[in-house]
């Protein structure tokens, strides 16, 4: 908790409590129904909260904005924005309906009120957002076909609307078909742990 609070120091009282609840949950509810792999889940805060929370280093979602978080696994990055977004609402979509109860029942121990959920694969997903988020769920360009379907028109942020995906290692192979639109932020400019020098945000306006 120590370290969401090194990078965001201006948490409200609800949100540092939300933040801190969220280890015992999940490491309660990795017990039952594995989402995060059993060597990983000590490193809950460093790799999945923090690494989620990224996304706020290239955007602040105004009140209102609606996200969808595509693939959301255990509730990343999903569940920690819609913490440190509280004005914001936040539908997570998994195809496994196992990793979506997790997400559910993490969300109602931490009070969590802006977070719809939904067992079912992105394709059959119909309705509009102002932005998709993910996390490594699948290639690029294979993402972007997928939602673009899903971007609402009207715009109410400061970047347009679009996909903004967390991705590791080498993504220029990846971003080639949206190279003159695309937006790589390496996450070591802004997080001085060592598992985010090859971590990115990659953002692509739809």
């Amino acid at each position: 908790m120590e370290l969401i609070l090194k990078y965001f120091p201006n948490l409200t009282e609800k949100q540092k409590e939300q933040f801190t609840k969220l280890d015992t949950l999940y490491h309660e509810w990795n017990a039952k129904i594995n989402v995060i792999s059993r060597k990983d889940i000590d490193n809950l805060y460093e790799h999945h909260v923090l690494h989620s929370l990224g996304i706020a280093e290239v955007i602040r979602f105004r009140p209102g904005t609606k996200v969808m978080d595509i693939g959301t696994g255990g509730g990343f990055p999903g569940i920690p924005l819609a913490i440190l977004f509280p004005e914001a609402s936040f539908h997570l979509v998994d195809s496994i309906g196992k990793k979506i109860k997790v997400c559910m029942e993490v969300a109602q121990g931490i009070g969590l009120e802006n977070v719809t959920f939904c067992h079912e694969r992105g394709e059959d997903e119909k309705g509009k957002f102002d932005f998709i988020v993910s996390r490594a769920v699948m290639p690029l360009p294979d993402l972007v076909k997928l939602i673009r379907k899903n971007i609402a028109k009207e715009q109410r942020n400061a970047l347009p609307n679009g996909l903004i995906c967390l991705k590791g290692g080498e993504v220029n192979p990846e971003i080639l078909p949206f190279k003159h639109i695309a937006e790589v932020t390496p996450l070591s400019g802004f997080f001085n742990e060592e598992f985010f020098e090859t971590k990115k945000v990659i953002y692509v306006p739809l």
